[in-house]
């Protein structure tokens, strides 16, 4: 403990202090006020560090009238908290301990995690998940595996590129997309893989129950405007309710087996953590 002179002298100094810390402060926040509330004052320097270099004039106008709108409403909240809750409920130290705890918390499982996790999984892995969890991939809407192009409605290619996709000859297929790529407005090939109906549909430009009450056949055609046809030839289809293929599947079931391998490293890190302490005897119930 100071002795009680000393202490005096301590405070004396403090106090004289007291104006210089205002006029520091003051010389920190120097600039222009680009806002007020209250007491409350938003400097110009305080926006130059949220708006990014090389913003465009408009954008950074937007983007400062987002910023003093959220400024303002934060401000103005504060106040009426200040204002309006007991002291009791301006004491928010448990809850900003739970938070820390809990970040903490967070941020270690994702070391133990990242440092522990093995993210490969084989074929035969997804295999075997896709066998014994069948009923889980039952579709909710088709899908389909395509070639879509759009094209001049009287291109001399259209009726070429139409015959030689639906050719059961590889060179044929391969002819037609050479033909198409180089013709057609737009081409996309998605003949590789299986995608959701809605992705095609957004190629036509409307919604996939339209697009597909337009099948006839494996093609599927709609005008576009009054000069060009949008023309998808379905490669392969699987109607909504059916269970999806295993290709379609793949990468949700890797997930679910990595998200699972995740859920056990953590569950057993709990474990070890408690058996641990009760080993060193740091864990009593009483």
């Amino acid at each position: 403990m100071f002795p009680k002179r000393l202490q005096i002298v301590l405070l004396g100094v403090l106090l004289a202090l007291l104006p210089s810390c205002k006029a520091i402060s003051s010389l920190i926040h120097d600039g222009e006020v680009v806002a007020k509330l209250g007491d409350h004052k938003l400097y110009r320097s305080e926006l130059d560090d949220v708006i990014p270099k090389g913003t465009s004039p408009e954008d950074s106008v937007n983007l400062t009238n987002l910023y003093i709108n959220s400024w303002v409403r934060d401000k103005a909240f504060m106040d009426i908290a200040q204002q309006r809750l007991s002291k009791e409920e301006k004491d928010v130290s448990k809850e900003l301990e739970a938070y820390r705890q809990s970040l903490l918390r967070y941020r270690y499982e994702q070391r133990y995690v990242n440092e522990r996790l093995d993210t490969t999984v084989s074929e035969k892995q997804i295999t075997d998940y896709y066998d014994s969890h069948k009923e889980t991939f039952k579709l909710e809407r088709p899908i389909l595996k395509a070639r879509f192009l759009n094209i001049d409605k009287d291109s001399p290619n259209l009726a070429k590129i139409k015959k030689l996709m639906s050719s059961d000859k590889v060179e044929d297929v391969v002819a037609a997309d050479s033909v198409a790529f180089n013709s057609a407005r737009r081409y996309h090939d998605y003949s590789g893989e299986w995608i959701d109906a809605i992705k095609l549909a957004a190629e036509f430009g409307v919604d996939y129950v339209q697009m597909l009450s337009q099948r006839s056949g494996q093609f599927i055609q709609i005008p576009d405007g009054e000069d060009k046809v949008s023309v998808a030839f379905i490669v392969d289809y699987v109607k909504a309710g059916e269970i999806a293929p295993v290709e379609y599947c793949e990468d949700r079931i890797r997930d679910i087996i990595i998200s699972g391998r995740k859920h056990e490293l953590l569950t057993g890190l709990e474990r070890d953590l408690i058996e641990d302490a009760k080993l060193r005897e740091n864990f009593v119930i009483y």
